[in-house]
């Protein structure tokens, strides 16, 4: 006759993420994210395009400040470009 043991039944696992399940947890410092800029040759649209960098020292509720900032910034560039400016004067020949 065998005596057989039945084997113990496993203990429950904690399936609970993030801080609950460790107090000593801390989530990732903000760090860059290494996206390369490159530059447009407009400068005012290259100083919006390095704003975005103060982003990456920031935690992520202070991301939608700046790029609200930048949006702004680059709407008003856009809006400019329609601003009628003085243009060369055309050749005497060419005028009506």
């Amino acid at each position: 006759m065998d005596d057989v043991m039945p084997e113990p039944e496993p203990e429950p696992q904690d399936t609970t993420v993030g801080p609950a399940q460790d107090a000593a947890f801390e989530p990732a410092a903000p760090a860059p994210l290494g996206v390369p800029l490159t530059p447009t040759g407009h400068p005012g649209v290259d100083a919006l395009l390095g704003r975005l960098a103060d982003a990456d020292h920031l935690a992520a509720d202070g991301h939608l400040e700046v790029y609200e900032d930048v949006h702004r910034g680059l709407r008003s560039e856009l809006t400019s470009l329609d601003t009628v400016r003085p243009g060369p004067t055309p050749p005497n020949n060419l005028r009506s």
